[in-house]
Formats: structure tokens, C-alpha cells, sequence
């Protein structure tokens, strides 16, 4: 027996180690000090921006997908983001970031169905965020812990990847990319 929960515990501690240091979760923002293109905040999440992108359930498999007008504008240190998603299972879903430049590439943000302030660091071609979510009532109303990466590509896209936990468990993963919104499509929107 009690070899058993030796094994156990060194099963147990391999398997945290792994998840802490050779995973998505073991990135840290001075990782990426040295990449580039620079992502200037408040340049690239300015106007227009389209995103498309996959929601993986805890499976693995995806469970949904989605399109995402998005519309950045800045004041200063002071921004918004609006973003107006289309699920692919009919629903529809509205959010307006709030965000504040903050001292040595920081930044906060809020929104209305996230639980107090969402905290991000800017380093070199990346955005690291975290932040707690409340889920809608038709979806459980669950509060989810999210780190959300987003990495500048040279030409101008961000690709996007997050994971949501629930009590430290991966209930939920986002894929997706983000890009200005072609000229031809603003006008297309316009003129309806």
C-alpha cells in the first residue's frame, strides 16, 4: 500500500511539473521580450477588426464557432473595444472592453461580464491577459478563470489563443484570429 501512494504521489507531482512548466499555462511575457513586430496596443485593437475563431470544449472537441466584428478607438491611455459575436449555433452575443494603459507595458481591463478587473501585460509581439468570466445564465452562469494570449504576426494579424479553468481544470479552450477589416467590408456593412 504503501508503495502504491508513492507511486501515486510521484505520478501526482510529475504531472502538475509538466503542467507548470512545459505547457500553455508555463508562458510568461518576458518570454517574448525580443519578438517582434512591437504590438502597440492601442494601434493594432484600433478600428475596425474581424475575428473568426473555434471554442474547444473539455473533450478537446470544438463545441462552437464564431465571427466577431470588433471596433477599437483610443483616448490617450484610455480605450474600448467593442465586439459583436455570431455563433455558429445561432447565438449572438455583444461585449465592450474598457481598457487603461498602465506603467511598464500593463494594462486593465473591465467589462460587464467580467468579475472585477482583467490584468495585461504587453511584451514584445505578445498580449498576455487574465481575467474572470461570468458565463450567461443559459450557459450556466459559471465564473471561469481565462489567460488569454494574443501574438502579432508581421502582417498585422493576431492570432489568438485562450484557456478557460474551472477550479484549476480546462473546461474550455479559444482558437482564433483577428485582423482589420477590409475596406471592401466596411463599405458593404455601411450601405446596409
Amino acid at each position: 500500500m504503501t508503495a502504491l501512494l508513492i507511486i501515486l504521489l510521484l505520478a501526482i507531482t510529475v504531472l502538475t511539473a509538466r503542467s507548470l512548466l512545459l505547457s500553455f499555462r508555463a508562458q510568461r511575457p518576458a518570454d517574448y521580450a525580443a519578438t517582434s513586430p512591437e504590438f502597440d496596443i492601442r494601434q493594432v485593437l484600433s478600428g475596425p477588426i474581424i475575428s473568426e475563431g473555434l471554442i474547444y470544449g473539455p473533450s478537446g472537441r470544438m463545441t462552437n464557432s464564431f465571427v466577431a466584428r470588433m471596433h477599437g478607438e483610443w483616448r490617450g491611455d484610455s480605450g474600448t473595444l467593442s465586439e459583436d459575436f455570431t455563433y455558429s449555433n445561432g447565438n449572438s452575443m455583444q461585449r465592450k472592453w474598457f481598457l487603461t494603459m498602465g506603467p511598464d507595458n500593463t494594462f486593465t481591463a473591465t467589462a460587464d461580464d467580467i468579475e472585477g478587473e482583467g490584468y495585461g501585460v504587453i511584451s514584445g509581439a505578445t498580449v498576455m491577459m487574465r481575467y474572470r468570466i461570468r458565463l450567461p445564465e443559459a450557459a450556466g452562469g459559471h465564473v471561469l478563470n481565462v489567460t488569454d494570449w494574443l501574438y502579432l504576426m508581421e502582417d498585422g494579424t493576431i492570432m489568438n489563443r485562450s484557456e478557460m479553468r474551472k477550479f484549476g481544470i480546462k473546461v474550455a479552450e479559444l482558437i482564433a484570429t483577428m485582423r482589420p477589416e477590409p475596406a471592401e467590408a466596411q463599405q458593404s456593412i455601411a450601405a446596409q
